[in-house]
């Protein structure tokens, strides 16, 4: 089930917030939990109910660990089911995610005939695998406690973070869900969840969506692409990205406030980071952290040394590129991403007002600095978007190609949405000549209002600022209204893949 979706908005949305607060008011908390949970479940099996095994069964088998571990005593015991907790999960994400992948170079590799299952992707499966990762070995740690059952199935299926996240953790979920007050109606937060769903829903369908026209054919289309075109394109995408993910984010944290459930922030204006350390402090921020927490601190983190250091960093990057998804591309993404914060790490250059402490040889201005990270993430988006190493690199030859064919036309015709339509229609009856020009017109215009957009405050900042009447009231109103209408154009969420 979708966000934006009328099943979701009038029909799901409405009956688990009736039945939430309705079974709280009168004191039944683990009934009104027990709803919680079918009624999350219920939201992702929407999607395919035979997903809804897939997650049980793994909520089932770390619940299981979980029990055991009451009965261990020893450093030895601890270490035992920790080994087996992180082979269970890594094993159900390998076998579900990277199967086909896996066995597919081993085959080209070593001449082999592994046959491959083709086995399709449970959604969100590695949001919630990384989820139950993080209870596990904090149990091993003994720093979490055994809930009861109802309560653990409620912590990973929250419906608003199941798919798309943010990575929750259990400390800052469970004595949310614990509270009795938070179970009562309260205004203040009802209201600013849906100031905040509305900012993410429009920033979903009247941009992410939009911006998603011209990004698909260009990239079906990659061999026919000119300097111009694919420089749009890449433009285009990198501000489809940033408002498809913010727009989820928003929504999530959104749609927690209307249960006052508060979940962290997972995006924060990462394309005003002055470099790239710094854009991913701002972007996938509970992915960050969990890395951070469970993979390069382990690894020795800062404390090896500085060559050290470089490689954990470097490692963790290039595991976060593998974890968006089993393709290659995915992997030099990851990887280039690592190789730029390695280079900010070694201080050779700095950025004036970023708020690095180590003193580095040499500075640039923050504006410059903005602009470079800014340039290097659009670069390294040609392999996260790319279906192939092979499209990636025709992508960067055509963008050096420094040729012009006229095809940017037919990418900007794409843009062929019903906002524009009156426009369209006059243009036709009067100059048809122009029409082209009109829509390369609408392309720059859409543009520049997307990085207008990402340079004023964010969603959060705007509810937490602006008062929840008079004009800020009637723009929430409208732009719920404009992306009920726009509907018809719904798509799924990037980050639904993986």
């Amino acid at each position: 089930m979708l966000f934006n979706s009328y099943i979701f908005i009038f029909i799901f949305l409405p009956l688990v917030l009736a039945g939430w607060y309705f079974l709280n008011s009168r004191g039944f908390y683990q009934t009104a939990t027990c709803f919680l949970a079918a009624m999350s479940l219920w939201f992702y099996g929407y999607f395919n109910p035979y997903y809804l095994g897939i997650i049980l069964v793994s909520i089932l088998g770390n619940y299981l660990l979980s029990f055991l571990l009451r009965f261990s005593r020893t450093k030895l015991s601890d270490r035992i089911f920790l080994l087996a907790g992180l082979a269970f999960n890594l094993g159900f994400l390998f076998y579900f995610k990277y199967y086909d992948f896996f066995f597919e170079n081993i085959n080209t590799v070593f001449h082999t005939n592994v046959a491959m299952h083709n086995i399709l992707l449970p959604l969100g499966i590695s949001f919630f695998t990384f989820q139950q990762v993080s209870f596990i070995v904090d149990r091993c740690q003994h720093k979490a406690e055994h809930y009861p059952f109802i309560d653990y199935v409620t912590f990973v299926t929250f419906f608003p973070q199941l798919v798309a996240g943010p990575i929750v953790l259990y400390k800052e979920m469970m004595p949310q869900f614990a509270d009795k007050h938070l179970r009562s109606f309260n205004r203040e937060n009802f209201a600013k969840g849906i100031a905040l769903f509305t900012l993410g829903l429009s920033k979903k369908v009247l941009l992410a969506d939009v911006l998603a026209l011209p990004v698909n054919y260009g990239f079906t289309n990659t061999a026919f692409l000119d300097s111009p075109s694919t420089l749009l394109v890449i433009l285009a995408y990198t501000f489809e990205i940033y408002f498809d993910f913010s727009g989820y984010s928003d929504m999530a944290m959104g749609l927690g406030l209307l249960f006052n459930i508060k979940l962290p922030v997972n995006f924060n204006s990462p394309y005003k980071a002055c470099t790239v350390k710094e854009l991913w402090q701002r972007w996938h921020i509970t992915l960050s952290r969990f890395f951070i927490q469970y993979v390069y601190i382990p690894l020795g983190g800062s404390r090896k040394g500085k060559v050290r250091t470089l490689i954990n960093t470097f490692l963790v990057f290039f595991l976060s590129g593998l974890w968006h998804g089993a393709n290659w591309t995915y992997v030099a993404w990851g990887s280039m991403q690592g190789l730029l914060v390695v280079f900010d790490n070694l201080h050779l250059i700095g950025v004036r007002g970023s708020n690095e402490k180590e003193k580095a040889r040499f500075y640039i201005p923050k504006w410059l600095g903005v602009f470079f990270t800014f340039t290097f993430f659009n670069l390294s988006l040609f392999f996260f978007r790319s279906d192939s190493m092979t499209n990636a690199f025709t992508m960067f030859r055509n963008l050096f190609s420094f040729r012009s064919t006229g095809y940017l036309t037919k990418i900007a015709a794409q843009l062929d949405i019903p906002e524009f339509y009156l426009i369209r229609q006059a243009i036709n009856l009067f100059q048809p000549s122009l029409l082209n020009t009109a829509y390369l017109i609408l392309f720059v215009l859409l543009l520049v209002i997307s990085a207008v957009l990402i340079s004023r405050k964010n969603a959060l900042q705007l509810v937490e600022e602006k008062s929840l009447t008079g004009k800020f009231s009637l723009v929430i109103v409208v732009l719920f209204c404009w992306c009920i209408i726009s509907f018809s154009q719904v798509s799924t969420f990037i980050y639904f893949n993986f």
